[in-house]
This record gives structure tokens, sequence and C-alpha cells, in this order.
């Protein structure tokens, strides 16, 4: 377990990024269409609540300094309407953009779009798979408190959240990243049937920034669309028969941080956090 100075001083760090982000990623975004050059498969960014797309600077400089062409909605706005309606945005983009083989990278509420998206709105499956960066699939206790009702909609308890936890049949197809610590999801929940990675870092917002959750995020992107099939098949096999889950990651060139914790096909009783 982290030490209480340690947690104090991701607390300190993650607000400092996310205030920081705040300014540049409204300010200083980027020119959007510049992004989408790039000969590899596209990447389409789903930011937080309150993020505007800019947030997650860190990880779009990197995607598309990888080759990949990286999408951007500036319909989002700052993402605070609900989840499903958020969601159609997207699959509207997505259709006129008449984008396929997608990789969504997403952070936080960004995840929980992005699993609407795959699970209900891609008859096409435009989406091949997902990266979520500390996505409250389970939702967040600390939800229930809060007085804003964009904040409630994280309760475990939300009808959407209870709805997109019972639909597992994109799962195989959703790679989670959380660190050891999170000031706003106090009880970080396996995604079922997904593949779950926890690196030895804290925060919510500056894992973002953190080169271990950007070498993941360019792995999965990375990965032929044939990798990732064999990773869903796989995975899906191994449950049906209740068999040990296969090997977490496949060898893409790019490792998983050597002190990560990775499962693959975990169920909701088998934390993806000590």
């Amino acid at each position: 377990m982290a030490t209480l100075g340690r947690i104090l001083s991701w607390w300190g760090q993650d607000y400092a990024y996310a205030a920081y982000w705040q300014v540049r990623g409204t300010l200083r975004p980027g020119k959007r269409d510049a992004l989408q050059d790039g000969t590899e498969r596209p990447v389409l960014i789903v930011p937080g609540v309150w993020e505007p797309w800019g947030f997650l600077g860190p990880v779009i400089d990197a995607l598309h300094k990888a080759g990949h062409p990286v999408h951007v909605i500036p319909a989002l706005g700052r993402n605070s309407r609900p989840v499903e309606d958020t969601a159609r945005v997207v699959a509207k983009y997505l259709d006129e953009h008449d984008l396929h083989d997608v990789v969504i990278v997403a952070h936080s509420k960004g995840g929980l779009i992005g699993k609407f998206v795959m699970s209900e709105l891609d008859p096409n499956e435009r989406i091949t798979s997902m990266v979520a960066i500390c996505t409250p699939f389970a939702g967040s206790d600390y939800a229930r408190f809060m007085m804003m009702r964009t904040l409630r909609a994280f309760s475990p308890d939300d009808p959407t959240t209870v709805r997109m936890g019972r639909n597992l049949e994109v799962n195989a197809r959703i790679t989670t990243i959380t660190g050891v610590f999170d000031p706003h999801i106090p009880r970080i929940v396996a995604l079922e049937g997904a593949t779950n990675i926890t690196v030895e870092d804290g925060g919510h917002f500056r894992l973002l920034d953190s080169p271990d959750v950007i070498d993941i995020v360019l792995d999965v992107a990375g990965r032929p669309a044939v990798v990732q099939e064999q990773i869903v098949d796989e995975t899906v096999a191994a449950a049906a028969t209740d068999a040990p889950a296969p090997p977490a990651t496949p060898d893409t060139g790019i490792p998983i941080p050597p002190d990560a914790d990775v499962e693959r096909g975990a169920t909701p009783e088998t934390p993806s956090v000590p």
C-alpha cells in the first residue's frame, strides 16, 4: 500500500495537472484538423466530464507522433450531458466521417460513453477496441454525495451505469488502466471480461501524462486487428469454459510496465487494485 505522504503527493500533483491542462486544453488545444493525418489506425478521443478535448494533450501528441490520425469532437463541449446523449454525438461523428477500425481512447466518463457506443450504437462495428483511463465502470461511491446532477450520475446505482455493467459483450475489446490510488474513485473494480491494468502510480488526471500509461495506449492502438480479435476470442472462450484467462498482453513490441498488475477476464469480485 502507498504511504500517506505519497498519496498526498499524488493528490497535489493530480490537481496541478488538472488546473494546467484545463487552461492549456481550452486556450491552446492545437489545430484539430492537423491531427487527422497519419497512416496508422484512427483514434477517437473521448474526454471526461468537464474536460475539453485538449485536456488529453499528452496522449493526443503521443498518438499523433506515432502516426495515428487522431479525431476529436468539439461538439462534446465540456462533456456535461448524460452518457447516452453524449454517446449519440460520438456515434454520429463516426458515421459522418465514415471511420472504421477505430480505437477509442477515453478518460474517466469518456470510457462510459465509449462503452455505450460500442454496446448499443455501433451496428457497423466501426470500433475495434477502447482504452479507458481511470473510468468508474462500477460507479464511484463519492457520487452519491455530490450536489450536482452531472456528478451524481456516477453513482454505482445510476441506471445507465447499471445498464452498462450488465452488458458484457464488448468488454473483451476494452483495456482499462488505473493507478493504485484514485481520489475520485475510492473503490476500483475490475471490468469483467476486460484487460485490466493497474500501474504503480496514483491520481485521476495526472496519469494522462504518465509514460507508462502512454506506452500502454500506444500498444493497444498499434495492435493489428487480427491480434485484437485473437485476444477477444481467447478471452470469450476462457469465460465460456471457466478456464484460466490467457496471458494478458501479447508481444506487440511495447512492453507493459514490469511493475504493473495485469488481469485479463477479471470478474467484478476480483478487483484490479489490492
